[in-house]
């Protein structure tokens, strides 16, 4: 009786398992199957099926553009009749590189999803069976064509039932689909070259750490080619290379995929009529050319005033040296560059470990503080103050004019790291975008960057010292010096701008007058130290160091300043604090938060396509959800410990608490109107 019993139970279950899941098409290399969402349908509903994939490790499969190689999945299917079945919907690809190749498509379990109608004329008791024929391609350093069948029977109710079991399948799924864009796109191309720009008030350059650019159409662009990207408040520019089209489409539809701030990785459907190459800007740069420009700029940095006195004595002393060996001079100009380059890699080491010493919250995370911002922005303000010629920086060249001085390869090895430390206030042409780059990358890569401003800043004495007769073709320094050194002042004033504007959508109004009382005090400061250098006073000096340490005084104030006043966005909204979520829950009523900071893009996108819509309000008035926001655009220590608690490094991070109490249900990072309705609606089925 066990056995029957046991046999009867698996029998029952048969049916329900069969209209989840179909049985498997197995290989080594995939293991494929389909899937519903529901349990049982209604007469005339809508649901969805899904063809799921389980690849083996280092295999994978393919998108609409499958790129250089390769072809996307197929499925046919054979429904009921009057049931409508729509286009199958794909993932946001990856790139796949293989070789000088590169492909677009998915490893690891990719989920496309397929929205199917029910005819009206179905009655309870009946059954929705589902058959399906699939082909798809696999491929590791091979590629083998697979094929299968399919079959689903799914009971027919009054009242449908939704599978908790695959649900968390489609709404990850659905996570992964890329959204409407809420972005302007223009493209266009001159000749091979050309360009993508995507505009929106929520794009600005610390926001976006990467983006890459999938069209639909194959031949369009150059798959393997780099596309450089370039931000700026308002719009993001991804350079483009033609591919192997005769003629481009009338409009250029595809995908951008943006890597924001914290990490995060969103996908934007875009659509734009091929015109004239936009504009382009200048930050996050790919690794050659950022280790270019570096160059480059390491190489004009030699005509600071500060640097070229440095240079032009070495290079004198190399000419004294031009009857000696060829090995001696050579040896000499090695010690100079390898001083120049070594300082380099110590100074791009420290920002490295400054970096990763303050984003141990997420990248972006030293921004959170308006005290940083405050600081860099007074630094600014001081190196252009420098570059005007209000005061001199002397200290360094005093402090290291000994050892430049020494004889032997110890002195030259010593006159490379002065010429670095003393070039470090300077900001060359190409320079800025090369670090900005550098600061985005890993360790390795942005140390490469800051090597490579070395080597720059190291070629005009290396060559000197291949050839010391060119030390007679060197410029003398004169007036054109100055006047180039006072009109690099300006970036600097207009970074010191920026970053005061910052801190105003930061910390608010209060904030900006302290640091604009401390800019202030750091202008009285430099230009009572400026004064004390030219007339030998001590005075100046005095009151040059009270100056600043007046302005570094205020830190403390603008750090504690209250925060600027809550976005539109938020309205109707409520502070997030854990007092208040116990409060609400206490009364039963369920409660939805969002961690969101004012920097970070996938945030304030979610906020737009998917918690603002009028179904997801809608919905929020008529269940009296409460709608809790918290800010982190300050780094709050109480929402830092909540996003670990929940294994996030960073935002966005969206909780959902039931009203019967339990733990909240985690929604995913990209989120879109269907699996906020869904989370709320059938929490039990969202993960």
């Amino acid at each position: 009786m066990r056995v029957l019993t046991t046999l009867a139970a698996l029998l029952a279950l048969a049916p329900m398992a069969q209209a989840l899941e179909s049985a498997p098409v197995s290989s080594e290399r995939a293991t494929v199957t389909l899937i519903a969402d529901h349990e049982a349908i209604a007469p005339g509903q809508s649901f969805r099926l899904a063809l799921r994939q389980r690849l083996a490790p280092g295999w994978h499969t393919y998108w609409i553009n499958p790129g250089d190689a390769g072809q996307p999945p197929e499925v046919s299917l054979t429904l009921p009749e009057g049931a409508r079945a729509e286009p199958m919907r794909f993932p946001a690809p990856e790139r796949i590189p293989y070789g000088p190749l590169v492909n677009f498509g998915y490893e690891g379990e990719p989920v496309f999803i397929i929205p199917v109608t029910a005819p009206a004329g179905l009655a309870p008791g009946q059954t929705f069976t589902v058959s399906a024929e699939g082909h798809w391609l696999v491929c590791e350093r091979i590629c083998i064509p697979e094929e299968g069948s399919f079959r689903l029977d799914i009971p027919v109710e009054a009242a449908p039932r939704p599978a908790a079991a695959t649900a968390p399948l489609f709404t990850r799924a659905e996570a992964a689909e890329a959204r409407p864009s809420p972005f302007a796109a223009r493209l266009g191309f001159s000749g091979q070259a050309g360009a993508i720009e995507i505009a929106g008030p929520d794009i600005a350059p610390g926001a976006v750490r990467e983006a890459f650019f999938f069209p639909v159409e194959w031949g369009v662009i150059d798959n393997a080619a780099p596309q450089p990207l370039s931000v700026r408040n308002g719009a993001l520019r991804l350079g483009l290379t033609r591919g192997q089209a005769e003629a481009l489409p009338a409009r250029v539809e595809g995908i951008v995929a943006i890597t924001d701030a914290a990490g995060v990785r969103g996908a934007y459907l875009v659509s734009a009529v091929p015109g004239a190459v936009p504009a382009g800007g200048g930050a996050g740069l790919p690794l050659w050319q950022a280790a270019l420009f570096a160059a480059l700029g390491g190489l004009i940095l030699n005509l600071m005033p500060c640097v070229f006195p440095i240079l032009a004595m070495k290079a004198m002393a190399l000419a004294r040296l031009s009857g000696a060996a060829q090995g001696a001079v050579r040896a000499h100009a090695a010690s100079y560059t390898a001083g120049v380059v070594l300082s380099f890699l110590a100074i791009g080491g420290l920002l490295v470990a400054l970096r990763a010493a303050g984003g141990v919250a997420g990248w972006g995370f030293q921004f959170t503080s308006p005290a940083f911002v405050a600081g860099m922005a007074w630094l600014m303000l001081a190196v252009g103050l420098n570059l005007s010629g209000v005061f001199a920086i002397g200290g360094p060249v005093a402090a290291g004019g000994s050892l430049a001085a020494r004889g032997g390869h110890a002195g030259s090895f010593f006159t490379g790291a002065l010429a670095a430390l003393v070039a470090t206030p300077c900001t060359a042409p190409f320079m800025a975008a090369a670090i900005g780059a550098a600061l985005a990358m890993g360790t390795a890569e942005a140390l490469t960057v800051f090597a490579f401003l070395g080597l720059g800043m190291a070629l005009p004495y290396a060559l000197l010292g291949v050839a010391p007769g060119l030390a007679r073709l060197l410029p003398r320094p004169g007036l054109w010096m100055e006047r180039l050194k006072q009109g690099l002042a300006f970036p600097m004033y207009a970074a010191a701008a920026w970053l005061v504007w910052v801190l105003a959508e930061q910390a608010g109004p209060s904030a900006v007058l302290m640091v604009l009382a401390g800019g202030v005090l750091i202008g009285f400061g430099a230009w009572a130290w400026g004064l004390a250098q030219r007339s030998g006073g001590r005075f100046g000096r005095l009151a040059g160091a009270a100056a600043v340490a007046g302005a570094l005084a205020l830190l403390p104030l603008v750090q504690g300043a209250a925060p600027a006043a809550a976005r539109a966005a938020d309205a109707g909204s409520e502070p997030w604090s854990e007092a208040r979520v116990a409060a609400l829950r206490a009364e039963g009523r369920p409660v939805f938060v969002n961690l969101t900071a004012a920097w970070c893009i996938t945030c304030k996108v979610n906020e737009r396509v998917a918690l603002q819509t009028d179904a997801v309000r809608r919905v929020f008035a008529e269940r009296d959800i409460a709608y809790l926001v918290g800010d982190w655009t300050r780094g709050d220590a109480a929402i830092t410990a909540l996003l670990r608690a929940h294994q996030r490094e960073g935002v966005p991070l969206y909780l959902f608490y039931p009203a019967r109490g339990g733990a909240p249900v985690v929604l995913p990072q990209i989120l879109t109107e269907g699996i906020v309705l869904q989370a709320i609606t059938s929490p039990g089925d969202a993960t």
